[in-house]
């Protein structure tokens, strides 16, 4: 059955859901929010009923953001949206020995989503990131420590003293420290004095993200 918009029966409830969480909350909902408290039996099911909405013009979507839904002539007050925290996709745990998916193959929408707290930073500053749990403490000099989440953002590149998720592509293994280009050498730097470096040739490198913040775990 079909409302007199075109809407079948769930996407109206959807689209009513979005309108009312915006106006309760001032800021958009995540895909997890709408399928918990709508009883969906996917974040697919839900992605698909978002694009027919998107299709008919009834709301906007940017990909790049998890909560970047809006509904097309409603404004929101940009200081409480901001003053609530965002969410960013969760692709895993980084721990050496096992290979990453590729962040740029991820549906940031099937992902699951974690809330990162507003002051880590806006909407606008977390576009392309994403995050991964640390396992280890190869990093525990540089305050990130077992447990804790890193935010990455999406990049190939990196200066020297940045930390950065390099994957090793001969050991098909990741890690995450910190780089440094010394000729025709990659040294990959601990933050732990018991732990030597990684050196490897730039061939056998890739990097896949870049550390733009922390998330503390409170275990």
């Amino acid at each position: 059955m079909r409302s007199s918009n075109g809407l079948s029966v769930r996407q109206e409830k959807i689209l009513n859901y979005i309108r009312d969480f915006l106006k309760k909350n001032n800021y958009p909902p995540a895909i997890r929010d709408i399928q918990n408290d709508l009883g969906i039996s996917s974040t697919s099911v839900v992605a698909y009923n978002l694009r027919i909405l998107e299709e008919k013009g009834k709301i906007s979507r940017d990909g790049k953001i998890s909560r970047g839904i809006s509904i097309p002539g409603m404004t929101l007050d940009q200081t409480v949206v901001t003053s609530h925290g965002f969410t960013v996709p969760m692709l895993g745990m980084i721990t050496a020995g096992s290979p990453l998916p590729d962040p740029e193959a991820i549906n940031v929408e099937d992902a699951e989503q974690i809330e990162v707290p507003a002051e880590l930073g806006s909407a606008d500053k977390l576009r392309d990131v994403y995050a991964l749990k640390v396992r280890g403490y190869s990093m525990v000099d540089a305050l990130i420590g077992d447990g804790d989440i890193v935010l990455l953002r999406y990049q190939e590149t990196a200066d020297n003293g940045q930390t950065v998720v390099a994957r090793l592509v001969d050991e098909n293994a990741v890690t995450l420290k910190k780089f440094y280009h010394e000729g025709e050498r990659i040294r990959l730097q601990p933050a732990n004095v018991t732990m030597e470096p990684i050196f490897t040739t730039p061939d056998n490198l890739h990097i896949q993200g870049r550390v733009v913040g922390v998330i503390r775990s409170v275990e």
